[in-house]
This record gives structure tokens, sequence and C-alpha cells, in this order.
């Protein structure tokens, strides 16, 4: 039991590395130190929706970073304006993590781990930073003024920051994982 929960353990810090590696998300908690509020949201989902009643805890994580974005990000979910996220494909490889996957549910959390929705994922693409369009951009960034501009602007510094770790510097071509996603649950106020 103990060399369980230690791989449990290991796993949770693999995890949190990558997802902080791969792109504008970041996990928010280890299992033992889960806000209520997402176990609460995810049994409430499963009440209603008995069919998921047997799946696990999806992740929890916030977007981005830091408080600001992380909260105003979680907020352009919940409102729909913000319906995709991109990661950085050079990441998954240097880590050997698998892609995201479509059917896969997360839960949104603000800054301090409070559950937000429940996203379930549409679907997966690689597509190069240079070719990304003004459409997935705005689905993205969760605005219509600017969008391209404001998301090369944003992910070429974010993923800039994170190949620093790995002593490689960003190009045009590196391929980005955008992923698709829709509210499956919201909170329920």
């Amino acid at each position: 039991m103990h060399n369980n929960t230690q791989k449990i353990c290991i796993q949770a810090r693999l995890l949190i590395v990558l997802l902080i590696f791969t792109g504008c998300k970041s996990v928010t908690a280890v299992t033992d130190k889960i806000d209520s509020t997402v176990f609460e949201m995810w049994i409430d989902f499963t009440k209603y929706n008995p069919e998921f009643k047997d799946q696990e805890l999806p992740e929890s994580w916030y977007f981005h970073n830091n408080k600001e974005d992380a909260n105003r990000l979680a907020e352009l979910t919940l409102t729909g304006k913000k319906r995709a996220g991109s990661s950085l494909y050079k990441l998954y490889e240097i880590y050997k993590a698998d892609l995201p996957k479509a059917g896969t549910k997360h839960i949104i959390t603000d800054f301090n781990g409070k559950a937000k929705a429940i996203i379930e994922i549409k679907s997966v693409e690689k597509i190069p930073f240079n070719k990304i369009s003004k459409i997935y951009a705005e689905l993205d960034m969760g605005t219509n003024l600017e969008p391209l501009k404001k998301w090369q602007k944003a992910h070429w510094d974010f993923f800039k920051n994170m190949l620093k770790e790995t002593d490689r510097l960003p190009t045009e071509d590196m391929l980005v994982v955008c992923e698709k996603f829709e509210i499956i649950w919201p909170i329920q106020l």
C-alpha cells in the first residue's frame, strides 16, 4: 500500500510539472489539498448524470500562472467566450506525456482552487504557431478584439518562458496543441 501511495504522489508531481510546462494551465492541488468545491461539483454532476458516477474525479486546474489571469480566464470560460486552450507540443515530446484526448473532462477552478465548471474536450489538433487562425485565437482568448494579435503575443511570451527550462527557443513553426472544449457543468449558484 505504501508503494502505491508513493507512486501516486510521484505521478501527481510529474503531472503538475507537465501541465505547467505544456501550456497556460496549472494544477490547483495535489490529491490531499483539492478544494472541497471540486468534489462537490463532481458529485452534483454525477448525481444528474449517473452514467459518469463510476468515473474518477477529473483533474482540476486553472488557466495560466497568476491570480489575475486565472480568474479572468475562468470567468471567460463560464460565460462561454473562452472555448479553447493551447499548449506546446514540444514539451509533450520532451516529457513523454500523452496528448489530451477528445472526451476527457476537466474541472476548471479559479486561482484559489474553487471549482467553476466542468469542461469536456471536443477536439485536439497540432497546428504550427504561425498557422493559428483568427477564429481559433478568438476561441482561446475569449475576445473578438484583435484575437490573433493578442493570442500570438501572449502565447509566444508564455512558450518562450516555458522553453527556457529546456534550453530551447520558440520558433514560428513550433507545433501548438489546440484543444477545443465546451462547458458541460457550470458552477451552480
